[in-house]
């Protein structure tokens, strides 16, 4: 009977253990997107940041189903491809225009899969 006590005991640490990490990977998540992609596509990621209008295009709202169909279908692809390959300089030129400038910041795949998960979840959340 202890064995089996201990077991399942074992099972709800590392369950708690499980749910604590994923937490902890949503809020890098969502630090990552207030920090550095809010101003354009908003905390709701409907395109309503402060500079959302002020690209050329404007900027897209993150909400759509097409888009919450590719970052399933494409995990941490989509988000990294457009912070490591932004659109020509859009990104880059936009910011600076408007006066804003973001530290540099060293990319890990591990960041980029905290805010595709991040992402996700606001999409879901927002539909």
């Amino acid at each position: 009977m202890k064995i089996k006590t201990l077991f399942i005991a074992s099972l709800g640490i590392l369950s708690l253990i499980q749910a604590s990490l994923s937490f902890a990977d949503n809020v890098n998540g969502k630090n990552l997107y207030s920090q550095r992609c809010a101003m354009c596509h908003g905390i709701d990621l409907k395109g309503t940041g402060p500079l959302a209008n002020k690209s050329n295009p404007p900027t897209p709202d993150l909400t759509t189903s097409a888009f919450k169909k590719r970052l399933n279908d494409y995990p941490g692809v989509i988000v990294s491809s457009i912070i490591l390959r932004p659109n020509g300089d859009l990104i880059p030129k936009t910011l600076q225009e408007n006066g804003v400038k973001l530290p540099p910041y060293s990319w890990r795949v591990k960041d980029f899969r905290d805010l595709n998960q991040y992402m996700s979840g606001a999409i879901s959340k927002n539909r």
